[in-house]
Protein backbone atom coordinates (compact mmCIF):
# COMPACT_ATOMS: atom_id res chain seq x y z
CA UNK A 1 0.00 0.00 0.00
CA UNK A 2 1.13 3.60 -0.56
CA UNK A 3 1.85 6.10 1.69
CA UNK A 4 0.08 9.55 1.38
CA UNK A 5 0.60 12.47 3.39
CA UNK A 6 -2.54 14.73 3.50
CA UNK A 7 -2.26 18.33 4.83
CA UNK A 8 -5.43 19.81 3.99
CA UNK A 9 -9.00 18.65 4.40
CA UNK A 10 -7.60 15.08 3.43
CA UNK A 11 -6.19 15.46 7.32
CA UNK A 12 -10.13 14.90 8.28
CA UNK A 13 -10.67 10.92 9.74
CA UNK A 14 -14.12 10.99 8.80
CA UNK A 15 -14.05 13.08 5.79
CA UNK A 16 -11.76 10.29 4.26
CA UNK A 17 -13.56 7.66 5.16
CA UNK A 18 -15.76 8.80 2.43
CA UNK A 19 -13.22 9.55 0.15
CA UNK A 20 -10.68 7.04 0.54
CA UNK A 21 -13.15 4.46 2.88
CA UNK A 22 -10.24 1.49 2.71
CA UNK A 23 -7.33 3.46 3.54
CA UNK A 24 -6.08 4.10 7.31
CA UNK A 25 -4.59 7.25 9.05
CA UNK A 26 -1.68 6.17 10.62
CA UNK A 27 0.22 9.64 12.47
CA UNK A 28 1.42 13.10 11.96
CA UNK A 29 3.91 13.98 9.44
CA UNK A 30 5.50 17.03 7.88
CA UNK A 31 7.26 17.72 4.82
CA UNK A 32 9.98 20.15 5.35
CA UNK A 33 10.89 23.23 3.44
CA UNK A 34 7.09 23.77 2.52
CA UNK A 35 4.85 26.21 3.19
CA UNK A 36 0.91 25.46 3.12
CA UNK A 37 -1.22 28.45 1.01
CA UNK A 38 -5.13 28.89 -0.77
CA UNK A 39 -4.10 28.42 -4.28
CA UNK A 40 -6.35 29.83 -6.93
CA UNK A 41 -9.18 27.56 -6.89
CA UNK A 42 -10.00 27.99 -3.13
CA UNK A 43 -7.98 24.86 -1.97
CA UNK A 44 -4.72 23.68 0.19
CA UNK A 45 -1.34 23.78 -1.89
CA UNK A 46 1.95 24.20 -0.87
CA UNK A 47 5.40 26.17 -1.93
CA UNK A 48 8.82 25.57 -1.51
CA UNK A 49 9.95 27.41 1.25
CA UNK A 50 13.34 26.64 3.48
CA UNK A 51 12.05 28.11 6.60
CA UNK A 52 8.96 26.51 7.02
CA UNK A 53 7.88 22.67 7.28
CA UNK A 54 3.87 21.74 5.95
CA UNK A 55 2.20 19.56 8.41
CA UNK A 56 -0.09 16.78 7.85
CA UNK A 57 -1.48 13.61 8.42
CA UNK A 58 0.44 10.29 6.38
CA UNK A 59 -2.05 7.75 5.56
CA UNK A 60 -1.52 4.11 4.26
CA UNK A 61 -3.89 4.65 1.07
CA UNK A 62 -5.56 1.20 -0.11
CA UNK A 63 -4.54 0.80 -3.88
CA UNK A 64 -8.28 0.65 -4.54
CA UNK A 65 -8.89 4.40 -3.52
CA UNK A 66 -5.89 5.99 -5.27
CA UNK A 67 -8.40 6.20 -8.49
CA UNK A 68 -11.07 7.57 -6.10
CA UNK A 69 -9.11 10.11 -4.30
CA UNK A 70 -7.28 10.98 -8.03
CA UNK A 71 -11.22 11.94 -8.86
CA UNK A 72 -11.58 13.90 -5.52
CA UNK A 73 -8.62 15.63 -5.67
CA UNK A 74 -9.53 16.74 -9.51
CA UNK A 75 -6.41 15.25 -11.32
CA UNK A 76 -7.63 15.30 -15.04
CA UNK A 77 -8.90 18.82 -14.94
CA UNK A 78 -5.22 19.50 -13.54
CA UNK A 79 -6.41 21.50 -10.09
CA UNK A 80 -3.76 18.79 -8.52
CA UNK A 81 -0.91 16.70 -9.26
CA UNK A 82 0.55 14.02 -7.64
CA UNK A 83 4.00 13.77 -6.58
CA UNK A 84 6.40 12.10 -4.38
CA UNK A 85 8.20 13.49 -1.88
CA UNK A 86 9.90 12.42 1.80
CA UNK A 87 8.09 12.72 4.85
CA UNK A 88 9.30 13.16 8.26
CA UNK A 89 7.27 11.00 11.19
CA UNK A 90 5.97 12.70 13.93
CA UNK A 91 6.74 9.22 15.40
CA UNK A 92 10.60 9.12 14.01
CA UNK A 93 11.91 8.44 11.04
CA UNK A 94 10.82 9.20 7.43
CA UNK A 95 8.91 7.95 4.03
CA UNK A 96 8.44 8.93 0.69
CA UNK A 97 4.68 9.56 0.23
CA UNK A 98 2.17 10.40 -2.54
CA UNK A 99 1.74 14.63 -2.18
CA UNK A 100 -1.07 16.08 -4.48
CA UNK A 101 0.10 19.87 -4.94
CA UNK A 102 -1.89 22.35 -6.69
CA UNK A 103 -1.27 22.81 -10.17
CA UNK A 104 -1.19 26.66 -9.94
CA UNK A 105 0.93 27.98 -7.46
CA UNK A 106 -1.32 31.58 -8.08
CA UNK A 107 -2.83 32.71 -4.40
CA UNK A 108 -6.25 32.63 -3.90
CA UNK A 109 -9.02 32.79 -1.27
CA UNK A 110 -10.25 29.65 0.41
CA UNK A 111 -13.50 28.85 0.00
CA UNK A 112 -16.02 29.52 3.42
CA UNK A 113 -15.69 26.80 5.80
CA UNK A 114 -12.58 24.82 4.38
CA UNK A 115 -9.53 26.98 6.69
CA UNK A 116 -12.23 26.22 9.49
CA UNK A 117 -12.37 22.39 8.26
CA UNK A 118 -8.21 21.95 7.71
CA UNK A 119 -7.74 24.10 11.41
CA UNK A 120 -10.07 21.71 13.29
CA UNK A 121 -8.40 18.31 11.91
CA UNK A 122 -5.10 20.34 12.88
CA UNK A 123 -6.10 20.89 16.23
CA UNK A 124 -7.59 17.10 16.27
CA UNK A 125 -3.81 16.21 15.42
CA UNK A 126 -2.83 17.80 17.61
CA UNK A 127 -0.04 19.88 15.64
CA UNK A 128 2.00 22.53 16.67
CA UNK A 129 0.11 25.61 18.02
CA UNK A 130 2.24 27.89 15.93
CA UNK A 131 1.47 25.69 12.78
CA UNK A 132 -2.10 25.52 13.58
CA UNK A 133 -1.84 30.32 14.11
CA UNK A 134 -0.45 30.28 10.56
CA UNK A 135 -3.46 28.20 9.27
CA UNK A 136 -5.60 30.76 11.34
CA UNK A 137 -4.35 33.51 9.47
CA UNK A 138 -5.42 32.25 6.51
CA UNK A 139 -8.84 32.01 6.84
CA UNK A 140 -11.54 34.47 6.26
CA UNK A 141 -12.67 36.82 9.39
CA UNK A 142 -16.03 36.53 9.86
CA UNK A 143 -17.00 33.39 8.45
CA UNK A 144 -18.73 30.38 10.30
CA UNK A 145 -17.13 27.12 11.12
CA UNK A 146 -21.08 25.62 9.98
CA UNK A 147 -20.39 27.05 6.51
CA UNK A 148 -20.53 24.29 3.94
CA UNK A 149 -17.64 24.83 1.13
CA UNK A 150 -17.76 22.57 -2.45
CA UNK A 151 -14.65 19.71 -2.52
CA UNK A 152 -12.71 20.07 -5.92
CA UNK A 153 -15.40 16.64 -6.63
CA UNK A 154 -17.95 19.15 -6.43
CA UNK A 155 -19.27 16.97 -3.28
CA UNK A 156 -20.67 19.39 -0.30
CA UNK A 157 -18.19 19.24 2.67
CA UNK A 158 -19.48 21.11 5.93
CA UNK A 159 -16.71 22.42 8.52
CA UNK A 160 -18.86 21.71 11.79
CA UNK A 161 -19.25 17.92 10.94
CA UNK A 162 -16.63 16.00 13.89
CA UNK A 163 -12.77 15.86 13.17
CA UNK A 164 -11.90 12.11 14.60
CA UNK A 165 -8.59 10.88 14.28
CA UNK A 166 -6.92 7.50 13.94
CA UNK A 167 -4.82 5.50 17.18
CA UNK A 168 -1.67 7.82 16.52
CA UNK A 169 -3.01 11.22 16.82
CA UNK A 170 -1.78 12.38 20.20
CA UNK A 171 1.89 11.70 18.98
CA UNK A 172 2.94 15.43 18.79
CA UNK A 173 5.67 15.74 16.05
CA UNK A 174 9.23 17.28 17.18
CA UNK A 175 9.95 20.92 16.38
CA UNK A 176 10.52 21.50 12.86
CA UNK A 177 11.67 25.10 13.02
CA UNK A 178 11.78 27.93 15.36
CA UNK A 179 8.30 28.64 14.65
CA UNK A 180 7.00 25.76 15.83
CA UNK A 181 7.61 26.57 19.22
CA UNK A 182 5.18 28.99 19.74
Amino acid sequence: MPLYFAYGSNMDVEAMRSRAPNSRPLCAARLPRSRFIIMKGGYASFVRDPQRALHGVLWELALADVRLLDRYEDIASGLYKKIQQPVLRANGGSARALVYVGGSTARGEPHPGYMESVIAAARAWSLPEAYIRELSMLAPRGTQAEAVWRAPDGSAQSASAPVRTGPAAKVRPRFASPLDRG
